[in-house]
Protein backbone atom coordinates (compact mmCIF):
# COMPACT_ATOMS: atom_id res chain seq x y z
CA UNK A 1 0.00 0.00 0.00
CA UNK A 2 1.27 3.45 -0.94
CA UNK A 3 -1.00 6.05 0.66
CA UNK A 4 -0.56 9.82 0.66
CA UNK A 5 -0.70 11.49 4.07
CA UNK A 6 -2.20 14.90 4.84
CA UNK A 7 -1.13 16.11 8.29
CA UNK A 8 -4.36 17.90 9.20
CA UNK A 9 -6.34 17.38 12.39
CA UNK A 10 -9.45 16.36 10.45
CA UNK A 11 -7.63 13.18 9.39
CA UNK A 12 -6.21 12.41 12.84
CA UNK A 13 -8.64 9.50 13.48
CA UNK A 14 -7.63 7.94 10.13
CA UNK A 15 -3.93 8.35 10.97
CA UNK A 16 -4.47 6.50 14.26
CA UNK A 17 -6.37 3.78 12.38
CA UNK A 18 -3.63 3.42 9.74
CA UNK A 19 -0.82 3.19 12.30
CA UNK A 20 -2.41 -0.05 13.48
CA UNK A 21 -3.54 -1.22 10.05
CA UNK A 22 -0.34 -0.88 8.01
CA UNK A 23 1.51 -4.13 8.55
CA UNK A 24 4.82 -3.93 6.72
CA UNK A 25 7.71 -1.53 7.35
CA UNK A 26 7.63 -0.66 3.62
CA UNK A 27 3.97 0.44 3.80
CA UNK A 28 4.61 2.53 6.91
CA UNK A 29 7.72 4.10 5.38
CA UNK A 30 5.84 5.01 2.18
CA UNK A 31 3.00 6.58 4.18
CA UNK A 32 5.41 8.71 6.22
CA UNK A 33 7.39 9.67 3.10
CA UNK A 34 4.45 10.83 0.98
CA UNK A 35 3.22 13.67 3.20
CA UNK A 36 1.99 17.11 2.27
CA UNK A 37 -0.83 19.65 2.12
CA UNK A 38 -3.94 18.71 0.08
CA UNK A 39 -2.77 20.38 -3.15
CA UNK A 40 0.61 18.60 -2.94
CA UNK A 41 -0.99 15.20 -2.28
CA UNK A 42 -3.37 15.79 -5.19
CA UNK A 43 -0.36 16.21 -7.49
CA UNK A 44 1.36 13.10 -6.12
CA UNK A 45 -1.84 11.11 -6.67
CA UNK A 46 -2.37 12.44 -10.19
CA UNK A 47 1.23 11.58 -11.12
CA UNK A 48 0.85 8.06 -9.71
CA UNK A 49 3.42 8.51 -6.96
CA UNK A 50 0.83 7.25 -4.45
CA UNK A 51 -1.80 4.56 -5.05
CA UNK A 52 -4.45 6.09 -2.81
CA UNK A 53 -5.06 9.32 -0.94
CA UNK A 54 -7.64 11.71 0.47
CA UNK A 55 -8.06 13.68 -2.74
CA UNK A 56 -9.70 17.11 -3.04
CA UNK A 57 -13.27 16.85 -4.35
CA UNK A 58 -12.51 18.92 -7.45
CA UNK A 59 -9.78 16.41 -8.41
CA UNK A 60 -11.67 13.28 -7.34
CA UNK A 61 -14.18 13.42 -10.22
CA UNK A 62 -11.68 11.75 -12.57
CA UNK A 63 -10.89 8.80 -10.30
CA UNK A 64 -12.42 5.82 -8.54
CA UNK A 65 -13.30 6.77 -4.99
CA UNK A 66 -14.70 5.12 -1.88
CA UNK A 67 -17.51 6.35 0.38
CA UNK A 68 -14.89 7.64 2.84
CA UNK A 69 -14.35 11.39 2.67
CA UNK A 70 -14.00 14.63 4.60
CA UNK A 71 -17.51 16.00 5.15
CA UNK A 72 -18.87 18.95 7.13
CA UNK A 73 -22.53 19.57 7.86
CA UNK A 74 -23.53 23.19 8.71
CA UNK A 75 -20.01 24.34 9.67
CA UNK A 76 -16.40 23.19 9.63
CA UNK A 77 -14.23 25.95 11.26
CA UNK A 78 -11.17 24.96 9.21
CA UNK A 79 -12.16 26.34 5.79
CA UNK A 80 -12.54 30.11 5.97
CA UNK A 81 -12.56 33.32 3.99
CA UNK A 82 -11.01 36.10 6.06
CA UNK A 83 -11.10 39.88 5.56
CA UNK A 84 -8.41 41.39 3.37
CA UNK A 85 -7.06 41.01 -0.13
CA UNK A 86 -8.66 38.22 -2.18
CA UNK A 87 -6.11 35.41 -2.11
CA UNK A 88 -6.33 31.65 -2.65
CA UNK A 89 -4.77 29.22 -0.18
CA UNK A 90 -1.93 27.48 -2.01
CA UNK A 91 -2.53 24.37 0.11
CA UNK A 92 -6.03 23.99 -1.31
CA UNK A 93 -7.73 23.08 -4.57
CA UNK A 94 -11.39 22.59 -3.64
CA UNK A 95 -11.79 25.42 -1.09
CA UNK A 96 -10.51 28.09 -3.47
CA UNK A 97 -13.16 27.09 -6.01
CA UNK A 98 -15.83 26.91 -3.31
CA UNK A 99 -15.08 30.52 -2.35
CA UNK A 100 -15.56 31.57 -5.98
CA UNK A 101 -18.86 29.67 -6.25
CA UNK A 102 -20.11 31.43 -3.12
CA UNK A 103 -18.82 34.77 -4.48
CA UNK A 104 -16.75 35.42 -1.36
CA UNK A 105 -14.06 38.10 -1.37
CA UNK A 106 -11.06 37.81 0.93
CA UNK A 107 -8.28 35.41 1.83
CA UNK A 108 -9.03 31.68 1.75
CA UNK A 109 -7.47 29.90 4.74
CA UNK A 110 -7.72 26.15 5.31
CA UNK A 111 -6.63 23.41 7.68
CA UNK A 112 -5.06 23.78 11.10
CA UNK A 113 -3.95 27.32 10.21
CA UNK A 114 -7.62 28.29 9.85
CA UNK A 115 -8.43 26.90 13.30
CA UNK A 116 -5.92 29.37 14.75
CA UNK A 117 -6.87 32.25 12.46
CA UNK A 118 -10.54 32.18 13.46
CA UNK A 119 -9.55 32.96 17.07
CA UNK A 120 -7.82 36.17 15.98
CA UNK A 121 -10.04 37.43 13.19
CA UNK A 122 -13.72 37.29 12.25
CA UNK A 123 -13.86 35.04 9.20
CA UNK A 124 -16.63 33.38 7.18
CA UNK A 125 -17.03 29.60 7.38
CA UNK A 126 -17.40 28.27 3.82
CA UNK A 127 -19.17 25.06 4.87
CA UNK A 128 -21.72 27.15 6.79
CA UNK A 129 -22.28 29.40 3.76
CA UNK A 130 -22.73 26.36 1.51
CA UNK A 131 -25.28 24.91 3.93
CA UNK A 132 -27.16 28.22 4.13
CA UNK A 133 -27.40 28.36 0.34
CA UNK A 134 -28.18 24.72 -0.48
CA UNK A 135 -29.12 22.98 2.78
CA UNK A 136 -26.54 20.27 2.14
CA UNK A 137 -23.34 19.05 3.81
CA UNK A 138 -20.14 19.85 1.94
CA UNK A 139 -17.68 17.19 0.78
CA UNK A 140 -14.16 18.60 0.84
CA UNK A 141 -12.31 15.43 -0.16
CA UNK A 142 -12.71 11.74 -0.96
CA UNK A 143 -10.49 8.72 -0.41
CA UNK A 144 -9.62 7.70 -3.97
CA UNK A 145 -7.36 5.07 -5.50
CA UNK A 146 -5.60 4.38 -8.79
CA UNK A 147 -5.19 0.61 -8.38
CA UNK A 148 -5.87 -2.26 -5.92
CA UNK A 149 -9.52 -1.17 -5.72
CA UNK A 150 -10.74 -4.08 -3.57
CA UNK A 151 -7.94 -3.56 -1.07
CA UNK A 152 -8.54 0.17 -0.66
CA UNK A 153 -12.34 -0.17 -0.60
CA UNK A 154 -11.93 -2.73 2.19
CA UNK A 155 -9.63 -0.35 4.07
CA UNK A 156 -12.08 2.56 3.73
CA UNK A 157 -15.02 0.42 4.86
CA UNK A 158 -13.06 -0.84 7.87
CA UNK A 159 -12.27 2.73 8.91
CA UNK A 160 -15.89 3.86 8.55
CA UNK A 161 -17.00 0.99 10.77
CA UNK A 162 -14.33 1.60 13.42
CA UNK A 163 -14.46 3.64 16.60
CA UNK A 164 -11.16 5.42 17.05
CA UNK A 165 -9.77 6.60 20.35
CA UNK A 166 -6.86 9.01 19.98
CA UNK A 167 -3.93 8.03 22.24
CA UNK A 168 -2.71 10.68 24.68
CA UNK A 169 0.80 10.82 23.19
CA UNK A 170 -0.58 11.52 19.70
CA UNK A 171 -2.98 14.15 21.03
CA UNK A 172 -0.05 15.80 22.80
CA UNK A 173 1.88 15.99 19.51
CA UNK A 174 -1.03 17.60 17.67
CA UNK A 175 -1.64 20.06 20.51
CA UNK A 176 1.96 21.23 20.31
CA UNK A 177 1.92 21.43 16.52
CA UNK A 178 -1.41 23.24 16.18
CA UNK A 179 -1.39 25.41 19.30
CA UNK A 180 -4.88 24.13 20.14
CA UNK A 181 -6.06 22.50 23.37
CA UNK A 182 -7.33 18.91 23.58
CA UNK A 183 -10.84 20.29 24.07
CA UNK A 184 -10.58 22.45 20.94
CA UNK A 185 -9.30 19.52 18.88
CA UNK A 186 -12.05 17.19 20.10
CA UNK A 187 -14.75 19.81 19.54
CA UNK A 188 -13.49 20.36 16.01
CA UNK A 189 -13.50 16.63 15.27
CA UNK A 190 -17.18 16.40 16.25
CA UNK A 191 -17.92 18.61 13.21
CA UNK A 192 -16.19 16.25 10.78
CA UNK A 193 -18.02 13.32 9.21
CA UNK A 194 -16.37 10.65 7.11
CA UNK A 195 -19.21 8.81 5.38
CA UNK A 196 -20.14 10.00 1.89
CA UNK A 197 -23.80 8.98 1.65
CA UNK A 198 -26.74 9.99 -0.56
CA UNK A 199 -26.98 13.65 0.55
CA UNK A 200 -23.21 14.04 0.39
CA UNK A 201 -23.12 12.69 -3.17
CA UNK A 202 -25.96 15.03 -4.11
CA UNK A 203 -23.95 17.93 -2.70
CA UNK A 204 -20.78 16.82 -4.46
CA UNK A 205 -22.61 16.61 -7.78
CA UNK A 206 -23.91 20.15 -7.29
CA UNK A 207 -20.46 21.47 -6.40
CA UNK A 208 -18.81 19.87 -9.44
CA UNK A 209 -21.54 21.24 -11.72
CA UNK A 210 -21.07 24.77 -10.36
CA UNK A 211 -17.28 24.44 -10.52
CA UNK A 212 -17.51 23.51 -14.19
CA UNK A 213 -19.39 26.75 -14.90
CA UNK A 214 -16.64 28.79 -13.25
CA UNK A 215 -13.97 27.20 -15.45
CA UNK A 216 -15.86 27.84 -18.70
Amino acid sequence: MIIGKIEYINLLPFHVFLKKRLRTPADKKAWMYHQGVPSAINKKFQKGKVEAAMVSSIVSKKYRCSDFGIVADKKVLSVLVCPGKTLPDQASDTSNILAKILKMQGEVVIGDRALQRRKKQKCQDLAALWYEKFGLPFVFARFCYRKKGKQYEKLAKAFLQSRIKIPTYIMRTYKKRSGLSSREINEYLTLIRYNVGIREKQSLKKFLKLAKKIHK
